[in-house]
């Protein structure tokens, strides 16, 4: 046996070995964590696979895929999906080292106000216009839990997606281009008083619904009732009728940087 390959998506690959039966190619499947999943085939089929196997990689939601499971698939499969069960640490290794980066800083901060001098700590991390840096640390200040949890999962779970599709290019452009952008904004339109991932991860939620819009063949990466959702979240903060303080400007403007991003990016090639 030969290793034609790994991939870090156990239903997308299971999709792909289903459609390799429906070749005539045989492959068989080994996890050792349940997320990266080696994909071996027979010698007498390498030449054959590899064609294969590069076109899944270029395409990996492509429909044939999913086709082929649904007529195909083996419901005896030992891979470990995403609904069977957490393998919460399994998920978080297997993550871009970028996202484990802003995740585990936005902790430190966070954790650091409960430790030492809160306001030191904020003015040293506030935006300021005349220290460069200063605008692009203010989305590691988070002043709540539930501020917190609520930026680091949308940037986990779309920054994933994002990574996967089209790269991780992508994700240091729309976190660095948002965070200027976004932290700008509200700066100008407001004040120096704010701080959060809320503005890069509207860049990311408009970066994915301009891709899927453009790439309407392929599986969305994140569905319209979530996109109507975060919309109807933010134009609720502009009305101020939760009594919650909101970076409105800085959500509005990452959410028009994201998409402004995914509108001039070249469109990616369908693999037939």
């Amino acid at each position: 046996m030969i290793l034609l390959g790994t991939y870090n998506n156990p239903r997308a690959v299971q999709g792909a070995a289903d459609y390799f039966k429906t070749q005539g190619i045989p492959v068989s499947l080994r996890s050792n964590d349940g997320t990266n999943v080696e994909v071996w085939v027979q010698e007498a089929y390498q030449a054959q696979a590899n064609i294969l196997w590069q076109d899944f990689v270029s395409n990996p939601h492509h429909s044939k895929y999913s086709d082929a499971s649904w007529h195909n698939g083996d419901t005896n499969s030992r891979l470990l999906y995403g609904g069977s069960e957490l393998n919460l640490r399994q998920r978080f290794t297997a993550l871009h080292w970028f996202l484990k980066l802003i995740f585990v800083l936005c902790l430190l901060v966070f954790g650091s106000f409960y430790l030492f001098d809160a306001n030191a700590i904020f003015t040293r991390l506030q935006f300021k216009p005349d220290a460069p840096l200063s605008w692009v640390t203010p989305v590691l200040l988070h002043f709540g839990a539930l501020h917190l949890v609520f930026n680091l999962s949308w940037w986990l779970h779309l920054g994933h997606q994002i990574v996967q599709r089209t790269g991780a290019t992508s994700l240091f452009i729309l976190f660095i281009v948002s965070s200027l952008v976004s932290n700008w904004a509200q700066f100008l339109m407001v004040d120096s008083r704010f701080g959060g991932l809320s503005g890069v991860v509207y860049a990311l939620l408009g970066y994915a619904w301009i891709y899927g819009v453009k790439h309407s063949t392929q599986e969305p990466i994140v569905g319209k009732p979530i996109v109507g959702f975060m919309l109807l979240w933010m134009i609720f903060g502009f009305t101020e009728l939760f009594f919650i303080s909101m970076a409105n400007w800085a959500h509005l403007f990452g959410l028009l940087s994201g998409m402004f991003i995914a509108f001039v990016q070249p469109r990616q090639k369908i693999a037939q």
